[in-house]
């Protein structure tokens, strides 16, 4: 097994084999509490314009996401797991677009397979990996602006794992908590809140992948498997 580590979304057509895009903070630790929360779906959307087509065409999709931290207008949630913690969504299909996320998702074209990670299903991720045929794993950091910061730590920690060398959550909590890329969080402003943070370290909480797959519609879909 090769594994690769891709920083930044706008590098993700790098990835190949299995791409695993990361979005700790927040994208795809919110995406497991959806499916968690009884959806049935997320279509995944990198255009903000696309979003709202889909809305307008499917007025009983939930609309969720942001830009640049802030919930755009006419969107039912923002990119907040702590928000939407205990919504049911059950039987919903959710249209999620994110500044950094669904634009790995989007470019990561060179990819065989897609799913995502976060520290919320890490083990999952991992254990998918390890059950998968794919040569070449694509560890792809969505947002690689600052060193050691969330989404570079989980590839890093996706990686000890794989290669029997575990690195110790409690240090990286310790470590993410004093960088940063937490102080956004801590100062538990409107757009960004300190609940956030906890829900997206989350440990394995969620025990299961979410997979990314093209439809014939040409829409990117995140289903559980």
């Amino acid at each position: 097994m090769e594994i690769e580590i891709v920083y930044s979304f706008q590098n993700a057509n790098k990835a190949k084999g299995l791409a695993v895009i990361i979005d700790v903070f927040r994208a795809f630790s919110t995406a497991c509490f959806v499916i968690n929360n009884g959806a049935k779906m997320i279509i995944s959307v990198d255009d903000i314009e696309l979003a709202y087509n889909l809305k307008k065409e499917n007025p009983d999709y939930i609309l969720m996401g942001e830009r640049h931290d802030i919930v755009p207008d006419g969107f039912d949630f923002g990119n907040s797991p702590a928000e939407i913690e205990n919504v049911d969504f059950c039987g919903k299909t959710v249209i999620h677009t994110t500044s950094a996320g669904s634009q790995g998702i989007a470019r990561a074209i060179n990819a065989k397979e897609i799913i995502t990670g976060s520290f919320v299903n890490a083990q999952a991720v991992i254990n998918y990996v390890k059950s998968s045929k794919h040569q070449i794993i694509s560890l792809v950091c969505t947002d690689a602006a600052e060193p050691k910061n969330e989404d570079i730590i989980c590839a890093e920690y996706i990686e000890s794992h794989l290669e029997g060398n575990p690195l110790d959550f409690s240090d990286i909590k310790t470590h993410l908590t004093n960088h940063p890329c937490a102080l956004r969080f801590l100062n538990n402003t409107p757009a960004l809140r300190k609940k956030d943070f906890d829900l997206c370290l989350s440990l394995d909480k969620f025990n299961f992948n979410l997979k990314a797959e093209m439809q014939k519609n040409h829409l990117i879909y995140l289903k559980k498997v």
